[in-house]
């Protein structure tokens, strides 16, 4: 049966898309299908994986608004090998957002769509916007579970805790069996005492909850983005591509719920 995932978080610039399209790429080398859905309209996990936002014929967009099926909007992200699928976004995706406002079921168009492809994956991973609107609660109305990538700094358990409210609302209004999937520390440094304490207080909160694998400050990882590619192929041996790898091990373990 398809695990259908969100990766969402409210503050901007905790490793959300980075999550998003390297968790992607290690899973597909794990030979598991994989859909990445990219809900942002800043596309940036469009262009991570290599695909241009600016040259696109159909977009998520097009298919959250019925003009066109799942397979009009679908590129397929060969590398690394076997890839996986990607439903690709641009700015249009604001267009996507202002139209399911007069949407029948608005918060359930992506659910449905989903409902046609849903056959074809082992798994997809939602790409949610940073913030809270009508595409980031279609994507928690669509999914079984949220994936919640955290920077440990000092802010971080206020946003989480924020998070952690409106997938309370969407569970008891639109989506009863949604469930938190894992917390995923990234970005840290361990050499920072504060990362250390808020990565521990995490642990004392939110116990099995939160992901044993720890993504580090990775320069690798940084760069990849800017190359059209996951770390996984631009740099195997970084320990940001080790941390994604084993990170997809991690939850493919973890029971579906």
């Amino acid at each position: 049966m398809v695990r259908i995932i969100a990766i969402a978080n409210q503050k901007g610039g905790v490793g959300k898309t980075t999550t998003a399209v390297n968790l992607a790429a290690s899973l597909a080398s794990m030979k598991q299908r994989v859909l990445l859905v990219d809900l942002d309209p800043q596309g940036n996990a469009t262009m991570g994986c290599g695909v241009d936002k600016y040259g696109l014929a159909h977009s998520t967009c097009d298919l959250l608004l019925g003009d066109v099926p799942a397979e009009y909007c679908r590129c397929r992200v060969d590398e690394p090998e076997p890839g996986f699928d990607l439903l690709p976004a641009n700015g249009d995706m604001t267009a996507a957002e202002v139209g399911l406002l007069d949407s029948h079921h608005r918060e359930r168009r992506l659910s449905q769509v989903l409902g046609a492809v849903v056959e074809d994956y082992d798994l997809i991973l939602i790409d949610c916007p940073p913030s809270l609107n009508m595409l980031t609660v279609n994507a928690l109305v669509a999914a079984h579970g949220v994936l919640i990538p955290i920077q440990c700094e000092y802010y971080a358990l206020e946003g989480l805790s924020a998070l952690l409210g409106t997938i309370e609302q969407v569970r008891e209004s639109r989506n009863p069996g949604l469930r938190i999937e894992g917390i995923l520390r990234t970005m840290h440094d361990p050499r920072n005492n504060l990362a250390n304490e808020v990565s521990t207080q995490l642990i004392s909160h939110f116990a099995d909850q939160v992901y044993r694998t720890i993504v580090p400050r990775n320069v690798r990882l940084a760069e990849a983005p800017s190359h059209g590619l996951p770390v996984l192929l631009y740099d195997k041996s970084s320990r940001g591509a080790i941390a994604y790898l084993a990170l997809a091990g991690e939850l493919l373990r973890r029971p579906a719920g």
